[in-house]
Order: structure tokens, then sequence, then C-alpha cells
């Protein structure tokens, strides 16, 4: 396994465990359980100025690495890592097409109240992407 994959696969299993309770046992890798992670971060971000900003930080990792491997759990792909605030991309469909999604921006955002930022409707734009492939295609979703 690469650094990047054994990077992201364990912080997403560590989100798993870490809020095992209050998602009820839903964070399953699916996406529908996106929707979870969707109520858990609209919830923080009524704290997230009362919280130290390594807690902001370890929630943005645990939360965008667990979005990013239900994306893998779906698509398959590999990662890279862009640099250590953006944190890893997916990227599916190589050599065909390069479809890429980037997640720790979006959890950022959504964290920090935007609900703009919604996951659930961002994942979408991916998946659907991920689904067509289309040949030559070179998208990244941030």
């Amino acid at each position: 396994m690469s650094t990047a994959l054994d990077d992201v696969v364990s912080t997403a299993k560590r989100a798993v465990t870490t809020f095992h309770e209050r998602s009820n046992n839903g964070l399953d890798f699916s996406e529908e359980s996106l929707s979870i992670v969707e109520e858990m971060l609209a919830e923080a971000s009524d704290y997230v100025g009362e919280m130290p900003q390594s807690q902001v930080s370890g929630l943005v990792q645990l939360l965008g690495c667990y979005i990013l491997e239900v994306a893998r759990a779906t698509y398959g792909g590999e990662y890279a890592w862009i640099d250590d605030t953006r944190g890893p991309v997916l990227v599916v469909g190589e050599p065909e097409t390069h479809i890429a999604i980037s997640t720790w921006d979006k959890v950022r955002g959504r964290l920090s109240g935007d609900t703009a930022d919604n996951i659930p409707f961002f994942y979408q734009g991916f998946a659907e992407m991920a689904r067509k492939r289309p040949p030559g295609q070179r998208t990244l979703f941030v």
C-alpha cells in the first residue's frame, strides 16, 4: 500500500470508530452514510468557534478521509497527496480519464457553517462524473 492510501484508510477507519456512537453505527462506507457526515458537520459548526484549531483540523481530516474512502469503495481509484493543508485526492479513471475529488476544503467549509458546502450534494457531482468517466475528461472536485 502507498503511504497516501495507508494514511487515508487508517484515518477513515478512525472516523468510524470515533463517531461510532454518534452515528449509531451508520458510518459504513456507503454513499448513503454521507448524510450522517453532513448532520455531524452541521452540528459541529455551532461549536467550531469554541474548538481549538487542532480539534478542527482533526475533524477535517477524519471526515474528509472518510468521504474519500466512500468514493474509493464505490468507484475505485488511486490516492495522491496535494499538500499538508489540502490533503489527499482520489483520482478515478486513469489513464482514459481523470476524475478527482479532494475533500478537506469542503469539510472545512461545512464545518465553518457554510451550508453551500453540503457534503452529499458535493459528492453527488463527483459520483455522476465518476460513473460516466467520459474519455479525455480532466475534472477535480474541490
